[in-house]
Parts: structure tokens; sequence; C-alpha cells
């Protein structure tokens, strides 16, 4: 059958490091409060000449360099990303662009923090369909530019970054590497729980992050565990043969909550939300590269990626790898 394989992974994370010390400097808030109720500690801040674009073009060279594939075998590129370079064209296409891999299908998806979930599911589709035989799949963000630096319920919890995967169409064995199970989600009646006040068509500027943090929380934690064990059933397999979960890296206590509810031990969960913050379409790729490059995830390993984010949307992917 024909499979969606990870080939590869790389990431991408800008130069500047912003303790929780360092921003109370200019919030009012502390190390403390914000460990506490986030488990973060620290986040990165992109400079000015860093861009969500920059910084997906690093972690797809990374990528591409782990696949051992050049730029050129790449016909798809599919990016997610709340924070875009420009209202268009996409960002997908400066990245098409500055690889070298022009000609193939480019193009972004918008589903926040889920972003990295749907591009995956996307790439998945069109490359087990035969439009394209290898994918670069990316999650960048720069979210520090749409923050309300006012805001200390808010600004403490976001960061910016990148991570990319390469995925490669493989005629596998069924018991073989790939990806096995896909679920996608969304409920736009929740839109007024997390959204960003500005747009293009209705006050024509970019606009500032707005959330509602409890309700946000407990959405999750129904809605996360929910679709882990609808994709599970999806593929035939339970939570004890989880190798690895790599889920959206919102808050520490969301993490919790979800692998308590599902019974998974602390210990299969991938957690990087200290050192990274929340960065929305970039942290299930971050997260990822991680455990990859430490040497957590090996071949073989069967890994669940999870996210949920403003819309709402949700969504769960089962990959053998």
């Amino acid at each position: 059958m024909i499979r969606s394989v990870v080939r590869g992974s790389g990431s991408a994370l800008p130069r500047t490091v912003v303790s929780n010390a360092e921003l109370a400097e200019r919030v009012d808030t502390s190390d403390e409060w914000i460990v506490e109720r986030t488990g973060i500690r620290q986040r990165y801040i992109a400079e000015d000449d860093e861009t969500t674009s920059s910084l997906a073009i690093e972690a797809s060279r990374k990528a591409l360099e782990a696949a051992g594939i050049e730029a050129k075998d790449i016909d798809l590129i599919v990016l997610a990303t709340a924070t875009p370079d420009q209202t268009f064209p996409a960002t997908a296409t400066i990245v098409q662009d500055a690889l070298g891999c022009n000609g193939g299908i480019a193009f972004d998806v918008g589903a926040v923090c889920s972003g990295f979930l749907y591009a995956m599911a996307s790439a998945d589709s069109m490359l087990r369909t035969g439009m394209a035989k290898r994918a670069l799949v990316i999650g960048s963000e720069t979210f520090s530019r749409i923050l309300d630096w006012e805001d200390r319920t808010t600004c403490v919890l976001f960061g910016d970054g990148a991570g990319a995967i390469v995925l490669e169409a493989q005629d596998v064995a069924e018991d073989g590497p790939g990806v096995l199970a896909s679920k996608l989600h969304a409920d736009g009646a929740h839109n007024q729980l997390l959204y960003v006040d500005g747009g293009p068509s209705t006050t024509q500027t970019v606009g500032k992050l707005r959330m509602k943090g409890r309700e946000v929380f407990r959405h999750a934690v129904v809605n996360l565990a929910a679709v882990l064990e609808e994709t599970l059933a999806e593929a035939g397999f339970t939570s004890d043969d989880i190798d690895w979960v790599v889920p959206h890296q919102a808050n520490a206590r969301i993490l919790d909550a979800t692998a308590r509810k599902l019974g998974l031990p602390a210990e299969k969960v991938i957690v990087t939300v200290d050192r990274h913050a929340n960065t929305s379409a970039a942290s299930v790729p971050l997260a990822f590269d991680a455990g990859v490059r430490d040497g957590r995830i090996k071949p073989g390993d069967l890994v669940m990626f999870e996210a949920m984010g403003g819309g709402f949307t949700w969504g769960a992917s089962l990959v053998r790898l």
C-alpha cells in the first residue's frame, strides 16, 4: 500500500531567548506565576530580520539534510501558519523559491495551533493519491508580532519558531512505516474564545491575539482526548501501543490532563513547552524534531501527533516511523 513516510525533520528558532525574569521587567508578572500556571520558563522571540518564511526556510533545509533529499526533488510544500509574511502570496511560495524547487505545488494552511496537523493530513492525501511524490510539511510562526504586550494573561504564553518534516510516498507493507490514520475537526461556534481582533476584511489591521484561557483549557482536554481515541480506533491500536505522544505545546497543565485522561504515562509525552512556550503551528514539528535529535524517538516507533487551536480546530495523526 502507498503511505506517506517520514524521511527527516528539522527545526529553527530565533536568536533571542527571553526568560520569564526578563519578561517580568516589562510586564506585570513573575517567573513563579508563569511557571505555576503554564510550565513555561522561556521563549524565543524573532528579531526584525527574522520572519515566518526565514524560520521556515532554515527548518526545511535541516529537514532535507536529515532526509538525504535534495530540494529539487520536493514537488509539494504545505506550510501551516497564522502569521504569514504577507496577506498573499502564500508564505509557502517564498520558501519554495528560496529552496529552489519552483514549479511544484505550494500553499499555506490556516488552522492556527492545529495547522501542522491539517497540513500533514493535506500532504498525506495528495501523496497517497499520486499528486506528488515528496513533500515538505512545515509549521512556522512569529506569534510575537500579534501579541498584546500589555496583556499578561496572553503575552507570556507564546513564542516564535519553525519545524518541518519531509514526507515521501512509498509502497510499504501493512505493518510498515508511514501515516496510519488522521482525524481533523473544527467548531466555529467557539470563535470568540481564541482569536485575533483584526483582519484585512474587517479592521484592515493585523490585530492582536485575544483568549479566554479557562474556557480554552476545558475544551482542549475534552477534545484532544476524544480525537486521540478516535484516531487510535481508526488505526486499530490502543493507547498502550503508543511509544510517544507529540502534542501541541500550549500549556503543561493541558499536556498533563490529556495524558491522565487517556491513561498515558508522562514519560511517553514529548514536552518542550518549558523551552519554546506556545509556538502555535510550529510547536508539534519543533517537539518532534527535538525528540528525534536527542535520540528518544527512533525508527519503528509508533508516534501520535495532536493539537488544538483557535477556531476551534483540533486533530491527531498516528505515524509509524
